[in-house]
């Protein structure tokens, strides 16, 4: 086992042997595997409580994922799995321990940090979620009027905002039929203003989502949120139509927030991990505790899975292994996710955030840089409206693109039909991608063309084909199976960070940004020094906006 604080795991062996193993297999036709194992689906595929996991549509043999494993076991997967779990200090650059998995825990279990068992303190939240949300969702929490609650804007960003979006728009079919639930992010001003053009102060709830109730973003949305409602309402209404989740006590209470209205989490819980904490407030207010629990077991189902199932029958590992062979082994550096589910439609942008915050890192956990490709581009958009946009690309396209299919077996909306088309499209695709079209095929379709025109035309109508694709199966959207889910790909990532030898818990590159933008802002005044240290390129874009904003 390789000592990765001094030598990276790209000098192993068996690094070493999957290159020799890539090339040795890098012409392999999938369609042939096909027609040589009857059995490849049954070999290549899990199932897990509503879940099923179709992996053989991938560029993979039984010696690939044996090597694959061994490569796990180099990177002592094992190891860190069991340190994540145990509550180690693994986000080493910030050193802290990484607990999601513990906002999960059922009441009866047990987890010591330092001594203190957390699972309590989590279930008393839990417990201060369901007392308000019960009030809210039940016409008790009035507003300043004396009328009830109808319309929740959560005012957070990343992974205050993206986690609980996802999980409530997913949910749709549980909602609460009186009680609309909206996110606001951007600090772009009509987001904001758009979203409260719509609403009435007298039966709004804000949520402002920020641990450290200092984002900048989320804090400008709150003040102006808080300016519109007391266009119609007074200071002493704040708190009856704004609560806080957050760890700033002083900050809550001096923006006008009751600290008893207060939902707090820990420094264990990463923002883009976080939507099973106070973060999910929001959602628990649209689908309720019951359906807000059961979201909570799905993932606490995959968590069983990911830390007791062998690796070779590991749901989380073969995934995040399928994606280091191909990222890592095959310079195939995007990745798209097709979710065949509306309510589904912003699970790739939650992806990508969780994938490409954690793993877009160029040096180890331990400082070194890195001499080979690590997180790659996360993107897709919905199913089937993705195939009259980029599934040209993917199909006849020059690059090598491995997908994830994602498609309920079962609709809640009743449309049979409609639902039927979707699940086949979604299959057709995985198959067409891996299939593609032979010269024989084409001419079998074009048999009377003349000559010259079959010439043209052939080379276009040409599938390569060997595109490879994941396919996961809902048996139903239902909370339990979108916790699971969503669990699934957090494991996944963290699974390829410690492969890859990284940090995936801490986010360096998104505060740079943050500083240089603080910096920024007071020097777009016209009247504001213009200091010399900006590149031309930004001062001239400076003076720009200084001279056309006025």
């Amino acid at each position: 086992m390789f000592d990765d604080s001094k030598i990276g795991i790209n000098h192993s062996p068996v690094w070493a042997r999957l290159h020799q193993h890539q090339r040795a297999t890098r012409f392999m036709q999938m369609r042939e595997l096909f027609q040589t194992d009857a059995q490849r689906f049954q070999r290549f595929s899990l199932q897990l409580d509503g879940l099923l996991l179709d992996y053989s549509k991938n560029r993979i043999t039984e010696r690939t994922l044996e090597l694959l494993i061994d490569l796990a076991y180099e990177a002592d997967l094992p190891g860190w799995m069991q340190r994540m779990r145990r509550g180690e200090r693994i986000n080493v650059s910030e050193r802290r321990s990484v607990l999601h998995t513990a906002l999960r825990l059922p009441q009866s279990a047990s987890l010591l940090l330092d001594g203190q068992d957390v699972v309590p303190e989590v279930h008393a939240v839990l417990q201060r979620m369901r007392v308000f949300c019960d009030k809210v969702r039940g016409g008790q929490w009035l507003g300043y009027t004396g009328q009830p609650i109808r319309d929740v804007v959560n005012l957070g960003i990343g992974g205050s905002d993206l986690g609980p979006l996802v999980v409530k728009e997913a949910l749709s079919a549980y909602a609460h039929p009186e009680l609309n639930v909206h996110f606001v992010s951007n600090v772009d001003g009509q987001h904001i203003a758009r979203t409260l053009a719509q609403l009435d102060p007298a039966t709004t709830l804000f949520v402002v989502a920020s641990k450290s109730f200092t984002t900048p973003e989320t804090l400008l949305n709150a003040e102006a949120a808080k300016a519109w409602f007391l266009q119609a309402g007074s200071q002493g209404d704040i708190a009856r139509h704004f609560v806080a989740v957050s760890t700033n006590a002083p900050a809550v209470q001096a923006f006008g927030i009751d600290t008893e209205h207060m939902f707090g989490f820990w420094d264990w819980v990463g923002g883009r991990y976080s939507v099973w904490s106070a973060i999910g407030l929001p959602v628990m207010l649209a689908v309720g505790y019951d359906s807000f629990r059961q979201f909570l077991d799905g993932a606490h189902a995959m968590d069983e899975h990911f830390f007791h199932a062998p690796l070779a029958q590991n749901m989380p590992v073969l995934l995040a292994l399928i994606g280091i062979w191909y990222n890592t082994f095959y310079q195939a550096h995007t990745h798209a996710i097709m979710p065949y589910d509306h309510g589904l439609r912003r699970l790739p942008a939650h992806i990508q955030q969780l994938d490409m915050e954690s793993n877009g890192k160029r040096v180890g956990r331990f400082g070194a840089p890195l001499d080979f490709d690590t997180g790659p581009v996360i993107w897709g958009e919905e199913g089937a409206n993705s195939q009259h946009a980029f599934f040209q690309l993917l199909h006849q396209g020059t690059r090598l693109v491995p997908c994830d299919f994602i498609v309920p077996m079962n609709s809640h909306y009743g449309l049979e039909q409609q639902h039927r088309v979707l699940v086949a499209n979604c299959f057709a695709q995985s198959e067409a991608l891996m299939r593609g079209k032979s010269e024989a095929e084409v001419m079998a379709e074009l048999p009377d063309m003349p000559g010259e025109e079959l010439d043209m035309l052939l080379p276009q109508k040409l599938f390569p084909g060997n595109q490879p694709s994941n396919t996961i199966a809902l048996d139903k959207v239902t909370p339990h199976t979108l916790g699971m889910l969503l669990a699934l790909y957090e494991h996944k990532v963290f699974v390829q960070g410690v492969i890859w030898g990284i940090n995936s818990f801490d986010q360096w590159g998104v505060e740079y940004g943050k500083q240089l933008a603080r910096r920024i802002l007071p020097e777009l005044d016209a009247a504001a020094a213009l200091p010399v240290t900006h590149d031309s390129s930004t001062r001239g874009l400076i003076e720009y906006f200084r001279k056309i904003h006025g």
